[in-house]
Formats: structure tokens, C-alpha cells, sequence
């Protein structure tokens, strides 16, 4: 039976992480993705919506039925006890979730599954579950100006996001491979992916 690859994907926000779950997808890998996982408990009918509703009232949830995400946000953010609740609901959800797409993967044949994990070092679980940790890396000034430019959130926002984040220094010491993704264009950064592929258990044929 081939061995099935485990590798934990993570970096701050506006690192590249999402490009590099990319590359590593189109190179046959399979990738579970926490973040869109939690997206799908949080949208109209999710599993996760009923729990929100008690929890927190109908005004957190949107006349289509969703989470307001942006209501929640600036609750968590400015209290922790909210912030908890929150992830004791959903957490458990998202790690159900992920052990069934990772079955999946592992049945259909895949040889490397990445969990694409953002919290991955907060969440101090996820290491002792992944054979290697490969974090995308740049400066935090690139992070803020990537994440206004593409989204709708101010300078003050984005920091407030990476604060709530692992710091740089904490992600880099949980790292057993590091890409440093500040100033390289697509292909270069489709070129480190490639270099590190083969040690993940990825073909490049």
C-alpha cells in the first residue's frame, strides 16, 4: 500500500498560501481546504447555522439564511468569550469535515493530501497530524498592502487580522519548509513549489 503524504499548508494573511494550495493541487495533490470548508458550514443550510442561531440570536444570521460574516467578525474581535463560542461550534465541524474529504482523497488514490490550514500553529493539534509543515512566508508590510489592494478592508483591519494570527516568528519556527513568497512573480513561485514537490510524495512527471 503506497503511503499517503500529509502536509500542513499555512501562512499569514496575503502570504500566497491559497496560490501555492494551487500549484500543489494542479501537481496531483489533493487539498483540503479549512477555510472554504468553514465557508460552506457558515453559508444558507450549512450544519453549522442552527448552533450560530442559538448561540448568538438571529441577527447574526442574513435574511438568506447565512452567517453575517461581518457582523460576527467585529464581535469576536472585540470579545474573546464570542470568539470561543464560536470555534467550539464550528471547529469541530470543520475537523469532521476534513477527515471525510481526506478519506476520500486517500480511497480515490491520492498519494499527498495538504491541509490548508490558516491556524494551523494556533491551533497546536494540527502538528502532530502532518508529517511536515510548509509555511509560505513574506514581510508584513507585503501581507497589508496585498490585502487592501485586493479586498475592501482598511490598513487598520488587515491588522487587526494578523494580530489575531500566529506571529511571523511563531509560524517560522513550526516550519519544516519555508517558502519566502515576498518578491517572487507566479512562475517563481510555481518554480519553488516544483523544487519542493518530490520531497511532499508529487510526481513531476
Amino acid at each position: 500500500m503506497v503511503r499517503v503524504f500529509r502536509l500542513g499548508l499555512t501562512g499569514g494573511i496575503g502570504s500566497g498560501k491559497s496560490t501555492v494550495a494551487t500549484l500543489l493541487a494542479q501537481l496531483g495533490a489533493a487539498v483540503l481546504d479549512a477555510d472554504a470548508i468553514s465557508r460552506a458550514l457558515t453559508a444558507p443550510h450549512g450544519l453549522a447555522i442552527d448552533p450560530i442561531r442559538q448561540a448568538f440570536g438571529t441577527e447574526f444570521i442574513t435574511h438568506a439564511g447565512a452567517l453575517d460574516r461581518e457582523r460576527m467578525r467585529a464581535l469576536v474581535f472585540a470579545d474573546p468569550d464570542a470568539k470561543q463560542i464560536l470555534e467550539a461550534i464550528i471547529h469541530p465541524l470543520v475537523a469532521q469535515e476534513t477527515r471525510r474529504q481526506a478519506q476520500e482523497s486517500q480511497a480515490s488514490g491520492k498519494h499527498c493530501l495538504v491541509f490548508d490550514v490558516p491556524l494551523l500553529v494556533e491551533s497546536g493539534r494540527w502538528r502532530e497530524n502532518v508529517d511536515q509543515v510548509l509555511v509560505v512566508d513574506c514581510l508584513p508590510a507585503t501581507q497589508i498592502s496585498r490585502v487592501v489592494a485586493r479586498s475592501a478592508l482598511s490598513r487598520e483591519a488587515v491588522l487587526a487580522i494578523m494580530a489575531s494570527q500566529a506571529s511571523r516568528e511563531a509560524r517560522l519556527q513550526a516550519a519544516d519548509a519555508v517558502i519566502f513568497n515576498d518578491t517572487l512573480t507566479l512562475d517563481d513561485l510555481a518554480c519553488e513549489v516544483r523544487v519542493l514537490a518530490p520531497a511532499f510524495g508529487l510526481s513531476l512527471a
